[in-house]
């Protein structure tokens, strides 16, 4: 195999020092990493210096990308205070007509005025595709300032708890070694590759990529070591189930449709805010009766004990419990969920906006019985880097850890964890 080796990449050069003191760093190597080079890449990481901090909206505010997280952006700005210009995208035209961008400015980018490229902090509002290539054909198009949309998101944490921009601090020699360990606990390189990509870009804000090493084309927490791993008799556990797209994904995954009825045995969906539960029974109210019946809907969020605790409602895909929240609700535990399941978990889904190592603590003993296949979100907050693989990785036996990127910007990283009986490397 083809080990890892720098290949330097030059970003285009632009016009003006202010636009070339921004623009961010990319680096590719054209293989992927084993266990000794991750552990020298990660010291390359943690000698460096990092040049980039929190954006701050110190000029108008422009969004780039409709889609999925330019409506999250458009309303984290609402939110906050802060209001926008005008939103960007190439399908502009076809969107002036969606009552969800009614009375927005939006243009195409070629119809926006070299005045405002030259005055506004262009906020990108998309995470599918490498932020650098992009950054550098903003910069050649005549933009500015070019930043990801949730490093300008970061600087409003006091009032607003979307985190997914957060900056990692300096190393310790202990964050080193644990690290270290966590590198060498990965199953496979490409997980040494994706972790390593992640790390580059929370610590330095540099977009690292591997060859060998892609973003997955599967769906988010469906990757082919899962599915193939899947026992449709045992209870999926959603946890963080907003409107119930991965409730349909698994149901895909096992093969579940309305002209055929096989071995089910059920969801537990857990959605504490109000608003996205409604859209998650109305999913479910329109699922064939045979699935629907053995699907249920829990409000209390899972954490490391039952309690009582703050949550802020009303964000979306990024409602959570947060000192932020004006709701106190009650809490409880994966333990505790377990004890009254239709069926023994077999695969349990964590994406709770940075309470996942909690929630997995509350439930050790479940999976210590019962060995469900798990998949947990890890870009929330630093203890993605490697508290939560430390803690499964410590504490799980018997199972391999993978950790895969569903996207660019240090989002989209999913710790997965499979139990070696039921784990196929093929």
């Amino acid at each position: 195999m083809t080990r890892a080796q720098p290949t330097k990449t030059e970003t285009p050069a632009a016009s003006l020092n202010d636009v070339a003191a921004h623009a961010h760093p990319e680096r590719h190597f054209a293989g992927l990493p084993d266990a000794a080079t991750a552990r020298a890449l990660l010291e390359t990481i943690a000698a460096q210096t990092p040049t980039f901090a929190p954006e701050r909206a110190d000029r108008p505010v422009v969004l780039y990308g409709a889609g999925n997280l330019g409506r999250l952006a458009r309303d984290h700005l609402r939110l906050v205070g802060l209001d926008f210009t005008l939103v960007v995208d190439r399908n502009a035209d076809t969107l002036k007509d969606d009552p969800a961008w009614q009375g927005v400015t939006l243009m195409t980018p070629d119809a926006v005025p070299d005045s405002i490229k030259a005055t506004a902090l262009l906020a990108v509002s998309i995470s599918t595709v490498p932020f650098v290539p992009l950054e550098a054909q903003l910069m050649a198009d005549g933009w500015h300032r070019v930043v990801p949309f949730y490093d300008l998101a970061e600087t409003f944490r006091d009032r607003h708890p979307l985190s997914n921009g957060w900056f990692a601090g300096a190393f310790s020699d202990d964050d080193l070694h644990a690290m270290t360990a966590v590198l060498d606990g990965w199953d496979d390189d490409i997980s040494r590759a994706h972790h390593l990509q992640f790390i580059a870009w929370r610590r330095l804000r540099a977009e690292w990529s591997f060859a060998g090493a892609p973003m997955p084309s599967c769906a988010r927490f469906f990757i082919p070591e899962v599915r193939t791993a899947l026992d449709p008799a045992k209870t999926f556990l959603d946890l963080g189930a907003h409107h119930g797209s991965v409730v349909e994904a698994y149901l895909d995954a096992i093969g579940a449709d309305g002209n055929t009825i096989r071995p089910f045995g059920g969801i537990l969906a857990v959605e504490p805010d109000a608003a996205n539960r409604a859209a998650l029974l109305t999913l479910v109210s329109r699922l064939p009766s045979h699935i629907a019946e053995r699907i249920i809907i829990e409000n209390d969020p899972v954490d490391a004990m039952p309690g009582r605790r703050r949550f802020h409602s009303g964000l979306g895909y990024a409602s959570q419990l947060s000192e932020t929240g004006s709701e106190i609700i009650r809490t409880t535990t994966i333990d505790a969920l377990a004890a009254n399941l239709p069926a023994a978990p077999g695969f349990i889904k964590l994406h709770l906006e940075g309470a996942e190592r909690d929630a997995l603590l509350g439930g050790l003993a479940t999976i210590r019985q019962h060995r469900p296949i798990i998949a947990v979100t890890v870009y929330h907050d630093a203890d993605g880097l490697y508290r939560t693989a430390k803690v499964m990785m410590e504490t799980l036996d018997g199972y391999r850890f993978l950790f895969r990127l569903h996207g660019w910007c240090g989002t989209g990283a999913v710790v997965y964890a499979l139990p070696m009986e039921r784990s196929s490397r093929s």
